[in-house]
């Protein structure tokens, strides 16, 4: 079963390695009985059905002094359901051979579901009932709140975990993107059940639900199993979307101390969204500076000529209204400053050069053909399709993925270097005991 399981993901690599004409897959566009619309990839080859779906609305519009409550309420939507407790719930999905879950991001309230196709009503049933039902028992909620508020207090003494939230509360400051998705332990710790029962009634609806699907199911069986579990959702009205982002007006440097021997370094500059005419210029940009691992300028520099760190690389972070090229190092405390510089000093050359001929040529041969590395599953198709739909891209988007790629031009690459990569929009966290980096006022 495994040899089968990988039938599709083979032809989906084929295919966008192939050109448009010869593209094998067919994504087909649906719409049923009661109005549901999904992507749906045909597969008979492996036993197996992959949705991947998400609601309008994410932890960015958690309540004042409710933050965290998407995530926990996310967390907790398979924690039992309809008559099934959580310990009789987790059974009925190992019985079926099918994964129920749910995660929360920024923007949207996303979900998944993997079932094997003879138990596909089974699997469908319990979405339908973690959708529709979900029981936020006392104790599981005391539970969960209880694992979540250790966690975030663990979260405090990780560097990584500390720069992050730094990084996007000093990025995001005044905006909801702020706000970490985790919340914190004090707002955490007064959610109630009532709580999550408002929060799901107001996300689980279907407008703005969007739904991709891979696997062994025809149209017609598939929209008669979203309708059973989706369908009596309310058709409800969406939460507003954040506001406009206005990011930093001047560059600064924060220093957060621990007791640690090593400092973690986030440097966040403002990017572009996913939807700016200039993406792919973006990804190039990226792929050079730091998104390539080893054969990236950063790793180059900071790791291979000078030996400052494990690693120094780069990416970029795409939001609905929002966009951050991250910048992520770690050195000693005694080295962390050499290592800044050296970052910045590429960020400089960068900008004022542009990349070579032989790295745009290389990055756009990377680019063409990296999109099918990462599909492995039939669960990771359905999340590409779901995301196309996120970004409100078409289905034939992925015959010209590689088109759009090749007509991006050097100069389009030197262009947007030159307006993203800018000392003084440059929003640099620390974390540890660092010599010789000073902190802004």
């Amino acid at each position: 079963m495994r040899a089968r399981l990988t039938a599709l993901v083979i032809l989906v690599v084929a295919a966008l390695s192939l050109p448009a004409t010869a593209w094998a897959v067919d994504i087909q566009a649906l719409t049923t009985p009661t109005g549901l619309k999904a992507w749906l990839v045909q597969d008979k080859s492996a036993p197996v059905v992959s949705v991947s779906f998400s609601f309008a609305g994410g932890a960015a519009s958690d309540p004042s002094g409710q933050s965290g409550l998407t995530n926990l309420m996310a967390t907790l939507l398979t924690d039992g359901a309809g008559p099934f407790g959580a310990q009789t719930f987790r059974l009925r999905q190992e019985e079926a051979g099918a994964s129920v879950s749910f995660s929360a991001s920024l923007d949207r309230l996303g979900g998944s579901l993997r079932v094997l196709s003879p138990n596909r009503d089974d699997g469908f049933e319990l979405l339908r009932l973690a959708l529709t039902q979900p029981r936020f028992d006392a104790d599981m909620v005391e539970q969960r709140r209880n694992q979540a508020v250790a966690a975030l207090n663990q979260a405090t003494q990780r560097p990584a975990s500390v720069a992050a939230r730094t990084l996007m509360e000093a990025e995001f400051a005044g905006h909801p993107y702020a706000a970490d998705p985790d919340g914190t332990a004090e707002d955490v710790t007064r959610l109630t059940p009532q709580d999550l029962r408002q929060r799901a009634a107001a996300l689980l609806i279907r407008r703005g639900l969007i739904i991709a699907a891979v696997g062994d199911i025809d149209e017609a069986e598939l929209g008669r199993l979203l309708d059973r579990a989706f369908g009596s959702l309310p058709l409800g009205t969406p939460l507003p979307l954040p506001p406009e982002w206005a990011p930093p007006t001047r560059a600064r440097t924060i220093v957060v101390e621990r007791p640690v021997p090593q400092s973690t370094a986030l440097m966040g500059l403002p990017s572009i969204t996913r939807d700016d005419p200039d993406w792919y210029a973006a990804l190039l940009l990226n792929h050079i500076l730091g998104g390539s691992g080893q054969q990236s300028r950063l790793f180059s520099e900071v790791r291979e000529k000078r030996g400052l760190a494990y690693g120094a690389s780069s990416s970029l972070r795409s939001y609905r209204k929002a966009g951050l090229l991250v910048i992520s190092t770690a050195s000693a405390n005694e080295r962390i400053a050499e290592a800044l510089r050296v970052v910045r000093a590429e960020l400089a050359r960068l900008r004022n050069e542009g990349p070579t001929e032989q790295e745009f040529a290389d990055a756009k041969t990377y680019l063409t053909g990296a999109l099918a590395l990462s599909l492995d599953s039939s669960g990771a198709v359905a999340s590409l399709l779901h995301s196309m739909q996120v970004d409100e891209l078409p289905p034939d988007h992925l015959t010209k993925r590689a088109a759009l790629i090749s007509a991006v031009k050097i100069d389009d690459v030197r262009r947007l270097a030159r307006q993203l990569l800018r000392d003084d929009a440059m929003t640099t966290v620390v974390v540890g005991k660092p010599v010789g980096v000073t902190p802004d006022p």
